[in-house]
């Protein structure tokens, strides 16, 4: 009995070493066995003694004082980092990157251009804002009303008075004004003077109930301009732009006083519309003018036109009438309308231009020519004594049929041929006289009319 228990114990202990070799480290935990703690300690394999803590469950205010601090302390790391530490370390750690990377700068600052807005071209306006107005107050103390009241004859031949009314251009501070010839004509005689009983009076825009009396200093009738006077100082002169300049399409405006003195210093507004303009404007007569469509009406003629910087370069003197026809207004260039009147003023006539001295007679033309079976030319109806063609023998009835070899079938071929040369020049004329041609030598001599 006492072997088997013996045995028993021995099969114990085998079981238990075997148990002791078959169970893994992590089991351990699991044995409570108080007699086999001794063999566990003696065996070559351990555990640590591990005792789980109880958690305490935390409170609310508890969890919200605890983020509060965190995000004070995380904040003020950040916010110093960026202030003291980056700015710091920023060019070291740029520059770097610069070795590291050639170029990484250059790619930066490209991109940043191409993020640039458009540059658009600034275009200034140097004008006022209102540009008619400020050409209006500069130039309409220049433009003047001119009135001339003359003796006409009625129905039944009967003297009676006669006013016209125009506008008129102070070209100098002492009292010169420039102006249309057909505005001052009908106070003139056949010798362009005053005639009897005729009067040309000059309205100021600062004094239009004290009209001034003006005398007559010069006209041209082939230019259509005049040049009267006033006995004052200290008047506003026009400023005096230069019409060969001039653009179409660039702005211009007429000052003056369509149908009278009513409307004294009116303004229009437009744009040069044409340059070069052939425009007859009597019998025989041409002017080449400035075409704008700025409103020019009876009573404007005489007045200015004027460019964008307020300089006359333009003498109003003709509108396209009749029906159908708007926008069609006329004027002198001022370059020739100066040219003329500074020989007005100077010498009481335009110098310089050749002169036959003969009148011809406007009803010959082609048809009468080959209805008497002569040749067409032109009819010489009068001769001015002394005169070119008085020396060389020209008479009435001869027929001008060339002149300095070119053949010229009117006046105004003759004219043509006639303005190429200049007082003092020879030429051949060939004549038909009485059934024959006949050529003679012509002195010109100089036009003072």
């Amino acid at each position: 009995m006492d072997d088997l228990n013996s045995n028993n114990l021995n099969n114990n202990d085998e079981n238990n070493d075997i148990m002791k070799e078959s169970v893994s480290v992590s089991e351990f935990h699991d044995f409570k066995r108080d007699n086999d703690t001794d063999n566990l300690k003696a065996s070559s394999f351990y555990t640590e003694s591990y005792k789980k803590p109880k958690r305490k469950n935390a409170t609310v205010f508890q969890l919200i004082v605890v983020a509060l601090i965190s995000s004070i302390i995380g904040g003020s790391v950040v916010a110093s980092f960026f202030q003291f530490v980056a700015p710091a370390v920023q060019p070291s750690v740029k520059n770097y990157f610069n070795k590291l990377i050639p170029g990484a700068n250059q790619k930066e600052t490209t991109t940043a251009q191409k993020a640039a807005p458009e540059v658009y071209k600034k275009v200034e306006i140097t004008a006022s804002d209102s540009p008619v107005s400020a050409i209006a107050e500069k130039v309409s103390p220049s433009i003047v009303g001119i009135r001339t009241t003359f003796k006409a004859q009625n129905f039944f031949f009967e003297d009676q008075d006669g006013k016209s009314e125009g506008s008129g251009i102070i070209i100098r501070s002492n009292g010169y004004i420039m102006t249309n010839y057909h505005v001052v004509e009908s106070a003139l005689n056949n010798n362009g003077k005053l005639g009897n009983g005729a009067k040309i009076e000059v309205i100021l825009p600062n004094r239009k109930d004290k009209p001034y009396t003006a005398q007559m200093i010069g006209g041209d009738q082939r230019t259509d301009l005049a040049v009267i006077k006033i006995e004052a100082e200290s008047l506003p002169a026009a400023e005096l732009g230069n019409s060969d300049e001039l653009k179409v399409g660039e702005l211009a405006v007429a000052i003056g006083n369509p149908a009278g003195l009513e409307y004294m210093g009116s303004v229009t507004v437009g744009v040069i519309s044409g340059l070069n303009r052939t425009i007859p404007i009597a019998e025989n007569k041409e002017l080449k003018l400035i075409q704008t469509d700025a409103a020019i009406n009876p009573g404007n003629s005489g007045g200015a036109l004027v460019n964008s910087q307020g300089k006359v370069v333009g003498i109003n003197t003709a509108k396209m009438g009749g029906s159908g026809f708007e926008g069609l207004g006329f004027a002198i260039p001022i370059n020739k309308a100066k040219e003329i009147t500074d020989n007005l003023i100077e010498f009481k006539y335009v110098k310089g231009r050749p002169f036959i001295g003969i009148s011809a007679d406007s009803r010959f033309n082609e048809q009468v020519a080959e209805k008497y079976n002569v040749p067409v030319g032109v009819l010489v109806a009068d001769v001015s004594p002394l005169s070119g063609a008085y020396k060389a023998g020209i008479k009435a009835g001869d027929i001008i049929t060339k002149f300095d070899g070119k053949p010229v079938k009117n006046l105004e071929e003759l004219n043509e041929q006639k303005n190429k040369h200049k007082p003092g020049d020879e030429v051949d004329v060939e004549l038909y006289r009485d059934g024959e041609t006949v050529t003679v030598k012509l002195k010109l001599s100089e036009d003072k009319g």
